[in-house]
């Protein structure tokens, strides 16, 4: 008789005396861990068996862990036909052109001139009326610094009135400031959205409100741009602004600003606007002009606007290529 066998008749014999014989417990299989969905990238906290605890991220980890859902691709060759900076052709006109441009908003950053500028980080772009080409200078500036090793760019469009950048991009309208600002999102990091430039991360204008010239000129607007040049003071944070002699909200702006570039229509915006213009921004330590739409001398050609601010050098650049057909001139 068989091992098994005994065991069975003992068991027959221990019932038949009337003794209680628990039933075994069922064995419980083990669990197949199930392969993961074509797609979908599984991290290594999903599987560990302790709570994983995250220390509160820095402000650079804020922007490169912003979720997926915030990550957008920006059609390089789009931008270039378009006439904007790119980084696969970084020896076109207009990257020559935006290299001169940014160099003394650089020095002015890293304090190589002769004082330190307090929020040197802090750049508005602005112009004194609408459709001189502010926003497409101030999306070339961003791209421009952003391919530079050193320095990363948040780019802002603070002209919630008018908001052109996402649109110039190729991009579908987003949240944004307007939405930090009227308490639908509770944080900067929500609205970031972070491109395949690997330094140039955006802030849309956001959704449109009927008291958007109150809400930049209000404390929470100056909380937040306090707060954007302490948390992000490693970075250079563009701002597209609204026109000066149009709003006051430039004006509000400027206030908080280490450095602005104004840009000047040439052979359009007169002398009395641009001094208007000029003295409205007044307050800022930096003022850098930059000559925009220049007809002649193609696309390498510079022309200097004779003013001086600032530190005593006032700088103007001038290019054709703001008059081709299809670039932005907001």
């Amino acid at each position: 008789m068989s091992i098994i066998e005994r065991a069975v008749e003992r068991l027959d014999q221990l019932k038949q005396a009337g003794i209680e014989v628990p039933e075994p417990a069922p064995r419980q299989p083990k669990p197949v861990a199930q392969p993961p969905k074509p797609g979908v990238e599984v991290s290594r906290a999903s599987v560990t068996a302790e709570p994983v605890v995250v220390a509160d991220p820095s402000p650079a980890t804020v922007i490169a862990d912003a979720p997926l859902a915030h990550r957008i691709t920006l059609d390089l060759a789009r931008l270039g036909k378009n006439g904007f900076v790119t980084p696969d052709q970084p020896n076109s006109p207009i990257a020559e052109q935006y290299r001169i441009i940014k160099r003394p908003l650089l020095k002015n950053v890293q304090g190589r001139h002769a004082g330190t500028v307090s929020n040197g980080n802090l750049v508005m772009v602005t112009s004194s009326l609408p459709g001189e080409g502010k926003s497409f200078s101030a999306i070339n500036l961003a791209l421009s610094i952003a391919m530079e090793l050193d320095h990363t760019v948040l780019l802002v469009d603070a002209d919630v009135s008018k908001p052109s950048v996402l649109n110039a991009l190729g991009l579908p309208p987003a949240k944004g400031l307007m939405d930090v600002l009227v308490g639908e999102e509770s944080s900067i990091a929500n609205v970031l959205l972070r491109t395949n430039i690997e330094n140039l991360v955006i802030m849309p204008a956001g959704m449109p409100h009927r008291r958007a010239t109150e809400l930049l000129a209000s404390d929470s607007m100056n909380k937040l741009i306090e707060e954007m040049a302490t948390r992000y003071s490693d970075r250079i944070i563009i701002f597209d602004s609204p026109p000066l002699l149009v709003t006051t909200e430039a004006r509000a702006l400027a206030v908080h600003m280490g450095q602005i570039v104004m840009v000047v229509e040439a052979e359009r915006t007169t002398h009395g606007a641009v001094k208007q213009a000029l003295a409205a921004i007044e307050s800022c330590p930096v003022k850098l002009m930059l000559l925009n739409k220049v007809r002649g001398g193609g696309n390498t050609g510079y022309g200097v606007y004779g003013y001086g601010y600032g530190y005593g050098y006032g700088y103007g650049y001038g290019y054709g290529h703001g008059r081709n057909e299809g670039s932005p001139n907001a």
